[in-house]
């Protein structure tokens, strides 16, 4: 199969494991973490093959290499097992946003500030946007206004985390929820 110019090289192992293990003497390492000196690779494999384990190269770097005799699907396995149970620990906290315009009406306001709240309550962070459009942006101070009526109707359930700002035809503004009120 033919790469393009711009695309990732293919996905490597990084370990070396037996037969991959090419540089001669290695320093080699008993399963028990007892150093057995520097010994010609293949007697290094023939150790490893005699007790039924692998030969790792923990040291690539090294002169000479390092290497482990160890049961390496067992310390694969292990080290999966252990990077599942972080990412299980891992918090991921959503971001949930609500759009306004500039000439937004009273009603709908209204509906999209309680939406905004109900997210807090949740405890999910939300970015408030406010879009613009040709001539409304000659008059920023209107979305600074609904940015401000938003943050006071918040007050109890969340904080402004980052304050308002224009970027380009947006003005936007993240809150974030109280600590000890949102829910887990």
């Amino acid at each position: 199969m033919r790469r393009g110019r711009f695309a990732p090289p293919p996905k490597q192992d990084t370990v070396r494991v037996n037969e991959r293990i090419r540089k001669s003497p290695v320093r080699l390492i008993d399963s028990d973490g007892a150093q057995l000196g520097i010994v010609p690779l293949e007697d290094a494999r023939r150790r490893a093959e005699d007790q039924n384990l692998d030969l790792v190269e923990v040291g690539a770097t090294a002169d000479p290499p390092v290497v482990k005799i160890l049961d390496w699907g067992k310390t694969r396995f292990e080290k999966e097992k252990q990077a599942r149970e972080s990412k299980k620990k891992a918090v991921t906290i959503e971001v949930k946003e609500v759009k306004f315009r500039p000439t937004i009406g009273e009603n709908d306001f209204l509906i999209k500030a309680k939406r905004a709240m109900r997210f807090l309550k949740q405890g999910k962070k939300v970015k408030i946007t406010v879009f613009f459009r040709l001539r409304q942006l000659r008059r920023p101070e209107l979305g600074e206004k609904i940015l401000d009526n938003v943050s006071e109707m918040i007050q109890e359930v969340g904080e402004v985390e980052v304050r308002s700002r224009l970027e380009g035809r947006q003005m936007t503004m993240i809150l974030a929820p109280h600590p000890q009120k949102a829910k887990t």
